[in-house]
């Protein structure tokens, strides 16, 4: 290869790299108002960056009591 193509690939990858990067920013950015919306400490959404745990999150999260609805009113209960 020459220096060309190597300089080339080198922009590609840089701005593949940037693109991933803010990719991965907007989404912890969406997670975060996500726990934060159901009760949850919106750092918790950090736990998506580790492999595996982040699974295990993803399952606590649809199963848990959401602090958020707690205290909530049913829209079926008439007092």
């Amino acid at each position: 290869m020459d220096s060309s193509s190597d300089g080339a690939a080198l922009a590609v990858m840089l701005v593949g790299g940037l693109f991933y990067l803010a990719f991965i920013i907007f989404f912890m950015f969406c997670w975060w108002r996500i726990f934060s919306k159901a009760g949850f400490s919106g750092a918790m959404s950090l736990l998506f960056l580790i492999p595996f745990v982040n699974i295990g999150v993803f399952i606590y999260f649809a199963f848990a009591k959401w602090p958020a609805l707690e205290n909530r009113i049913s829209p079926t209960t008439f007092d």
